[in-house]
C-alpha cells in the first residue's frame, strides 16, 4: 500500500491539487470470492469490512481521496439466482452499512463511491435502473458519487435527479466518456452531458470523469491506451467548455 502510494504521488501531475486512490469494496470483494466458510452472507461481508479497513484508512492518513469501488451495488443484479427488486434493495441496503461501518473513522467528504454495472463491453439489457436504488445509495457516508452518465444503456438517467433531490453536501461525478468503446467523443458532447448535469442539481456539485476506469480487467485491454489518453484530453476540453457557459469563463 505505501508503494501504491508513493507511486501514484510521483505519476502524479505538479499542479494536481487533490488525488484519489481507489480500493475494492467489501461487497465487490464477496461478489468476486464467493463466501465458503462464514455462516452468512452478512457475517461474511462484515469480515471483509474489517479486513479492509486499514487499507481504507491508510490511503485516507496519506491525505488522498478514497474512492470505493462498489460495482456490486449495481451489477450483481444480474447474476445468480433471480430476486425481486425489494429483495435486491435488501442486498444494496446491507452492502452499504457494511460500507459505512468500514469507513467510519474517514470523514464523508474524503471519500467518493463508485457506482456502475460492471464496465463490460454487452448489451446490458438486464441492468437494474438506476431509478431502483438511487436513494438507497445517496444515504451512504461519502460525499462524491461517481456513476456512468455515457454509454448508451444509461446515458438518460441524467433526467432522475429531475425528481431525486441530491442531498446537501452531496458531490456528483457523473461519466462523460464511455470507458469501453474506442470512439473519442466530441468536447461539445462532454459539454453537453456535463451542463445537463449541472443544470438538475447545480453546477457546483458535478465533477466530469470518465465512466468507470480504463483497465477494468487486468487480462484484456478494451481501449486502447492512446485512445484513452486521448479521451481524457477531450474531457479536458468539453470540461472547459461547460465551465465557460456555466460561468461565463474557463474555471
Amino acid at each position: 500500500m505505501d508503494a501504491d502510494i508513493a507511486n501514484l504521488r510521483a505519476a502524479s501531475a505538479a499542479a494536481a491539487t487533490e488525488l484519489f486512490m481507489s480500493a475494492a469494496s467489501p461487497g465487490v470483494i464477496g461478489m468476486f470470492m464467493p463466501n465458503r466458510y462464514y455462516r452468512s452472507t452478512e457475517d461474511y461481508i462484515t469480515a471483509l469490512a474489517d479486513a479492509m479497513k486499514p487499507e481504507y484508512d491508510t490511503i485516507y492518513q496519506a491525505g488522498l481521496l478514497l474512492q470505493l469501488d462498489c460495482p456490486d451495488l449495481a451489477c450483481e443484479w444480474a447474476r445468480g439466482e433471480r430476486r425481486t427488486i425489494g429483495e435486491f434493495r435488501e442486498v444494496v441496503a446491507q452492502r452499504l452499512a457494511v460500507l459505512d461501518y468500514a469507513t467510519r473513522d474517514i470523514p464523508s467528504e474524503a471519500m467518493r463511491l463508485h457506482l456502475c454495472w460492471g464496465n463490460y463491453v454487452g448489451p446490458h439489457h438486464t441492468d437494474i435502473p438506476l431509478a431502483d436504488i438511487i436513494e438507497l445509495v445517496l444515504q451512504a457516508r461519502p460525499m462524491g458519487l461517481s456513476l456512468e452518465g455515457a454509454n448508451p444503456r444509461h446515458e438518460h438517467e441524467w433526467q432522475l435527479f429531475e425528481d431525486v433531490k441530491l442531498p446537501d453536501g452531496k458531490i456528483l461525478i457523473p461519466g462523460v466518456v464511455d470507458s469501453t468503446t474506442n470512439y473519442i467523443e466530441h468536447p461539445e458532447l462532454v459539454a453537453q452531458r456535463i451542463c445537463r448535469y449541472a443544470g438538475v442539481v447545480g453546477r457546483d456539485n458535478v465533477i466530469a470523469s470518465t465512466d468507470c476506469g480504463f483497465g477494468t480487467f487486468a487480462s484484456q485491454v478494451i481501449v486502447e491506451p492512446e485512445i484513452a489518453w486521448a479521451k481524457l484530453a477531450t474531457m479536458a476540453e468539453g470540461a472547459q467548455l461547460a465551465s465557460s457557459r456555466l460561468w461565463g469563463h474557463p474555471r
